[in-house]
């Protein structure tokens, strides 16, 4: 995990890395207070917290960390502390539920995937067969019992002090 020296993170915003865990809080408009969103274990459930009181206190003009997941997000029943601070937590923990599920199907592909290549693994080829080997072998050792082309003797008339009568061309 890649935090800055003052622990934000340097994706999401409204979070924290402190002891351990990530925290989420947000500044309440045109005030120097702050509502705390809570401790999280991932950056992404305290970035959904922060989502949700970013729109309550903002509205659809925030500035948010996940804009797929905001018609999910659950809605405070006012814009009090409280109410902002549990619909914080209920988005934290839907996105926990939606990790788990991603985990899941991960995993599943990766299971699936493995069985293939296990698949993959138990199917035999007789390669003898598809390369037609025995008669290969065959073949190349009656090939080697054909004598080679004889070289006529007639003298070049390129240069006849070099080829001792043998031609390159004369096969």
């Amino acid at each position: 995990m890649a935090t800055s020296s003052s622990g934000k993170h340097p994706l999401y915003r409204g979070i924290r890395y402190r002891s351990g865990k990530w925290v989420s809080e947000i500044r309440e408009p045109r005030k120097t207070t702050r509502i705390w969103l809570g401790t999280y274990p991932t950056p992404e459930m305290a970035a959904a917290a922060y989502d949700v009181a970013a729109l309550a206190l903002k509205g659809s003009q925030a500035a948010i960390n996940f804009p797929a997941f905001v018609t999910s997000y659950p809605l405070p029943a006012s814009a009090s502390s409280a109410d902002i601070r549990k619909a914080a937590a209920s988005a934290a923990a839907l996105l926990k539920k939606e990790e788990t599920r991603s985990e899941i199907n991960i995993r599943a592909v990766y299971d699936h995937e493995a069985k293939i290549e296990e698949m993959r693994k138990e199917e035999y080829v007789d390669e003898d067969a598809l390369l037609n080997l025995p008669n290969l072998l065959v073949d190349m050792a009656q090939g080697m019992l054909v004598s080679p082309p004889r070289i006529s003797s007639t003298p070049s008339d390129d240069s006849p002090e070099n080829s001792d009568g043998e031609s390159l061309w004369s096969y």
